[in-house]
């Protein structure tokens, strides 16, 4: 009996190693739209006159492994790309990493983020994963509310 729970308490020590390692060296969660994958903040800057003088997205992406982000995105409105060049910070928190994403939209595309059916924002990492996520319809409706205003 006691050979048998040996066994089995090998056996988990393993699973357990693997199932740490799998978690710490890739990034496996799934979701179906930006806002379930990463924390994002959208601002809209106007002049005094409340004419579009640009707006910025934040995005803060939290993983295990130590995977950075690249300084562009692709911002997709229906369908049409806009390559954005971002800005880009990671800070070690615990066993976790923040990754910080920030860029300016350009102004021209301003109208095509009012009108859009769909944004998409993709992403990428210096270890060849590419993050690809629409917004969610309450966020994109959240995105135009503050175009609009």
């Amino acid at each position: 009996m006691q050979k048998i729970l040996l066994g089995i308490g090998i056996a988990l020590i393993f699973l357990g190693s693997f199932g740490a390692s799998y978690t710490w060296n890739h990034d496996h969660r799934t979701a179906a739209t930006l806002d379930e994958y990463a924390t994002t903040d959208f601002q809209v800057a106007r002049d005094g006159d409340g004419n579009w003088e640009g707006a910025t997205l934040s995005l803060w992406d939290y993983r295990y492994d130590d995977a950075k982000l690249l300084n562009k995105a692709i911002v997709f409105t229906d369908d049409a790309p806009w390559e954005i060049d971002a800005a880009t910070k990671q800070t070690s928190k615990g066993l976790s990493h923040e990754n910080k994403l920030f860029f300016h939209f350009p102004h021209v595309s301003l109208k095509d983020l009012l009108v859009a059916k769909e944004i998409r924002v993709k992403f990428f990492y210096d270890n060849g994963q590419s993050i690809d996520l629409p917004l969610s319809k309450k966020v994109l409706l959240a995105w135009q509310r503050k175009l609009r205003w």
